[in-house]
């Protein structure tokens, strides 16, 4: 099973790319309190970083009348957040950044009861691929290096992630199946806490995103061994994809905005004006560039229908670890 790009910009066209929508009709409407900027991970992670730059970005362009509020709800790998959309009180104002917990804590949590077809999709900001990163210290700078490293400690390798059937989870079980490789996965809360986990040497490597390692990488305290993307990244181009390995695995995961299920078709609009604009701004589509994201731009029956494929897909590669 592989959540390849081509895949997910598959999803995202039909006769043509869908435009992010700016309708008039999303004018008679505007909020009339702060808006809930729910974040389905910890401080720190990918998911947390997005939605603060995309915070600065409306507020920077006064984009709405009333200000973003973003709190952190990762708890139970993201379930927190689920319920909290799911039982919000004014879903007119209540909005959640999503990673791909969004489809694999519903999937492993059935008794959450939470059912992500009622959610209201509004933007997809992009999607981010996985990467490899060790310390320098570890004196690895080769995949090969470190599959022999991970097969000699014979178990006692120890990698860190967000959890159990996360994103990194499934990466890491996936190439742990590949290469034979046993590893002690120990859980953080949060990509930022793994990747600083790895820069204080408690850990001996991480599937991080770009952006959750970069400060890392530039300071020269990681390296980065393998990509699990379709092709090399241009701000990594001497790191080797899973598939030039041999194996044709790729996994990438979602920068989306949606809203809380019950909410009106003309605030769902409003808000897909307003995050169509940070969308189509210099400073969103620099970030893109700067943290190797994908642009994914998908209208609401797309991302429906980008939803269910998901899920699917999530079932099998979730089934497969658990087998």
């Amino acid at each position: 099973m592989k959540l390849t790009k081509r895949l997910f910009l598959a999803m995202a066209a039909s006769s043509t790319i869908a435009t992010l929508p700016m309708t008039a009709s999303a004018q008679d409407w505007e909020p009339r309190r702060p808006i809930d900027f729910t974040i389905m991970a910890g401080p720190g992670g990918g998911a947390d970083q997005i939605a603060r730059f995309i915070q600065s970005v409306v507020e920077a362009g006064d984009l709405t009348n009333r200000p973003l509020i973003p709190t952190n709800r990762g708890g139970g790998s993201g379930a927190e957040s689920l319920l909290h959309l799911k039982d919000a009180r004014d879903p007119d104002h209540t909005l959640m950044v999503t990673l791909n917990s969004f489809y694999t804590t519903p999937i492993r949590q059935e008794a959450l009861g939470v059912d992500i077809e009622t959610f209201t999709p509004i933007t997809m900001m992009g999607v981010d691929p996985f990467v490899l990163w060790v310390h320098k210290d570890s004196g690895i700078t080769t995949f090969e290096e470190y599959v022999a490293k991970v097969q000699e400690m014979n178990g006692e390798y120890v990698m860190g992630g967000t959890g159990t059937g996360q994103e990194d989870s499934i990466v890491i079980a996936y190439m742990s199946g590949a290469f034979d490789l046993d590893i002690n996965y120990i859980p953080f809360d949060g990509g930022g806490a793994v990747a600083a986990a790895l820069a204080g040497q408690q850990i001996m490597a991480t599937v991080n995103n770009p952006a959750e390692a970069k400060g890392f990488y530039e300071s020269g305290d990681f390296v980065p061994l393998l990509a699990f993307s379709d092709e090399r990244m241009d701000a990594y181009p001497d790191v080797p994809t899973m598939k030039e390995k041999g194996h044709d695995f790729s996994y990438y995961n979602q920068r989306a905005i949606v809203g809380a299920p019950g909410m009106s078709p003309e605030a769902a609009e409003y808000y897909r004006g307003v995050f169509g604009q940070v969308y189509d701004s210099e400073q969103w589509q620099n970030y893109l560039v700067s943290e190797s994201l994908s642009p994914l731009p998908m209208n609401e029956e797309e991302t429906r229908a980008y939803w269910a494929t998901q899920v699917a897909n999530h079932r099998q590669l979730l089934s497969e670890i658990d087998n």
